[in-house]
C-alpha cells in the first residue's frame, strides 16, 4: 500500500513513535505486509533514484527514517506475526513485531521468551539487528545469541532487490550476512523482514525445549532516596555501592538498575528484579537493597511485589512517546571515578523544572552476554560490566538548544579524560549502536581522534565493512552512521 502526503493516513506514519525532534517529509510511504512487497519497494525506490528508510518500531534515537533526502519509508510495522517454524525447528518473527508481541505470544503459546529489551513498544526489525539486551540477559545472554536465521531483502549490483535467508549453520554461503545481523546495526546491509530463533544448545523438535524459559514470577522492587536527603557525598556512596556489589558478585541472578534522576524530579531510584521461585529470593532482595544503601545516611521508601512475569514484562512502559528527546551511551568495563560521579552529581543540580525527565542511569551487563566471544557475534561488547546512559525530554523546539547543550556537556565532561567519547580501553568497551548519536560523528563533540564506528563495532568493523561490501554493491542501504564499503 502506497501512501502519499494527501492522504490522512500519512501524518501517522510519519510521526516518530518515540522522539519527538524528527519528523519525516518523504513522497511516500509504502506499508507493506510481505516480503514480496518489500522486495517490489526496494526496487521502485532504486530504479527511480529515491532514497530510501525503513521503520519497524519507530523507536531511533536518530533521524535515520526521517533525514530530509529521505523520499520513500518502507513501514514494517503490519508485518508482525509471530509463530513456529517446525522446518527449521525455530520461532519465526517478523520484523514488524514489537517486543512485547513477541513476548506474549512465545509464552501463552510455548512458555518461552527471549532476552531481549523491557520496553515492549520496540520494534524487533532494529532491536535484534543491533544486538538487542534486557533483564533476561545476565541469564540468557544477548538476543542475538539465539538468532538461528535471517531473511532479509538486498540490492544486486543493477538494483534489483532479491530475498536472502542467513543461518548460522556453518557451511551456510550466506553465513557472513547472518553474522552481520547479530550486531552491525539496522538500515545497513539490507531489510530484515523476518528472524528464526533457536537456542544453539537447544535439541529435538519440541518447541518448548528450544528457546529459554522465563520466570514464573517475578519479585521486583523500586527504592528511591528523596534529593533533600542526599548530599554529594551519599550520593557518591550509592554509586560506589551499586558497582561494588555487582562487580563483587557477577553471577548473581538479577537485574538492577540505579536512575539517578535529576534534582528536580526530587529522587533517586534503584529498580531491581530476580526470579521469584529461585532459593532466598526474598533474602536476596532485601540484602541487595541494604548493601546499596548502606552508609547512606537516609532511609529509602521501598515498595516490594511479586506478579507475573508476563504481566510484569509487558505492562505499560513510562516511555516519553511525543517528546523531544536527546539520548546517549556508554558501555563500562570499570565503575565511573570520583571525578566523574561529581561531574554528574553537578549537572543533575543544574537548571530546574524544565529538566524533570532529564537523569543519568546505571544497570547491569555482563553476566552470560561476556559468556560469548567477541567475535562469534558482530555485537562486539562482551566485555561490559555496566551500561550507562544520558537522557533529556522537552516539548517545544524553542527550547532544543538548552537541552542539547545540558545532555551533550553531561556526557562530554564525564568522558572528558578519553576526548569526550567513551574510547575503548581499559575503561570503556565503547558504545551500543542501537543506541544511535550523531554526535560521535561530530569533532566538536568527539575530540578524541577515535572515529565513531570504532566506538561502535571495535575490531570488528573491518569484518563488517566486507560484509557491506558484498551485500549492498550500490550502497542502498545507508545513513549518517551506516556501515561504509572497505
Amino acid at each position: 500500500m502506497t501512501v502519499g502526503s494527501r492522504d490522512p493516513r500519512y501524518q501517522e506514519l510519519t510521526t516518530r513513535a518515540y522522539n519527538g525532534r524528527f519528523v519525516g517529509r518523504p513522497d511516500e510511504v509504502r506499508l507493506v505486509g510481505s516480503t514480496h512487497q518489500i522486495m517490489r519497494s526496494v526496487t521502485d525506490a532504486v530504479r527511480a533514484g529515491k532514497r530510501l528508510a525503513v521503520r519497524s518500531g519507530g523507536h531511533c534515537f536518530e533521524n535515520v527514517p526521517d533525514a530530509s533526502d529521505v523520499r520513500m519509508v518502507i513501514d514494517l510495522s503490519e508485518m508482525n506475526e509471530v509463530s513456529f517454524d517446525p522446518g527449521r525447528r525455530a520461532f519465526v518473527v517478523e520484523a514488524g513485531a514489537t517486543l512485547g508481541q513477541i513476548y506474549r505470544t512465545l509464552f501463552l503459546g510455548w512458555g518461552v521468551t527471549l532476552p531481549g529489551g523491557t520496553c515492549p513498544t520496540v520494534g524487533a526489525g532494529g532491536h535484534v539487528v543491533g544486538g538487542g539486551y534486557g533483564a533476561l540477559s545476565h541469564r540468557y545472554g544477548s538476543v542475538v545469541d539465539h538468532l538461528y536465521a535471517v531473511e532479509v531483502i538486498v540490492a544486486d549490483h543493477s538494483g534489483k532487490a532479491r530475498k536472502v535467508v542467513a543461518t548460522r549453520e556453518p557451511d551456510d554461503p550466506h553465513r557472513d550476512l547472518w553474522w552481520a545481523h547479530t550486531g552491525g546495526g539496522g538500515g545497513n546491509f539490507g531489510i530484515v523482514s523476518r528472524y528464526w530463533f533457536r537456542s544453539p544448545q537447544a535439541r529435538g523438535k519440541d518447541p518448548a525445549r528450544l528457546l529459554p524459559k522465563p520466570p514464573a514470577t517475578l519479585r521486583q522492587a523500586s527504592a528511591s532516596w528523596q534529593w533533600a536527603d542526599i548530599n554529594e557525598a551519599a550520593f557518591a556512596r550509592l554509586i560506589h555501592n551499586y558497582a561494588t556489589w555487582h562487580r563483587e558478585h557477577p553471577g548473581a541472578d538479577l537485574h538492577a538498575g540505579l536512575s539517578l534522576l535529576h534534582r528536580a524530579a526530587g529522587q533517586i531510584r534503584l529498580d531491581v528484579q530476580l526470579d521469584e521461585d529461585q532459593p532466598g529470593a526474598e533474602q536476596l532482595m532485601a540484602g541487595y537493597i541494604a548493601a546499596i544503601g548502606a552508609g547512606v545516611p537516609a532511609t529509602p521508601a521501598t515498595q516490594v511485589f511479586t506478579w507475573p512475569w508476563l504481566r510484569a514484562t509487558t505492562s505499560l512502559y513510562p516511555g516519553l512517546g511525543g517528546y523531544r528527546i536527546k539520548s546517549k551511551s556508554a558501555l563500562l568495563r570499570r565503575p565511573w571515578t570520583d571525578q566523574q560521579i561529581a561531574v554528574v552529581h553537578r549537572y543533575l543540580q543544574q537548571g530546574g523544572a524544565e529538566h524533570y525527565p532529564s537523569g543519568a542511569y546505571l544497570s547491569t551487563f555482563g553476566g552470560q552476554i561476556n559468556a560469548v566471544p567477541a567475535e562469534a557475534t558482530a555485537m562486539v561488547h562482551r566485555d561490559a560490566a555496566f551500561s550507562s546512559f544520558f537522557e533529556t525530554a522537552w516539548s517545544l523546539p524553542e527550547e532544543d538548544e538548552h537541552h542539547l547543550s545540558w545532555v551533550r556537556g553531561l556526557y562530554r565532561d564525564v568522558h572528558a579524560s578519553t576526548g569526550g567519547v567513551p574510547v575503548p580501553g581499559s575503561a570503556y568497551s565503547g558504545t551500543f549502536v542501537n543506541y544511535l548519536d550523531a554526535d560521535l560523528a561530530d569533532p566538536a563533540w568527539n575530540t578524541s581522534g577515535t572515529a565513531w564506528h570504532t566506538l561502535y563495532y571495535r575490531e570488528n568493523y573491518p569484518r563488517l565493512q566486507q560484509v557491506k561490501a558484498r551485500w549492498d554493491p550500490r550502497g542502498v542501504f545507508r545513513h549518517l552512521l551506516s556501515v561504509r564499503p572497505a
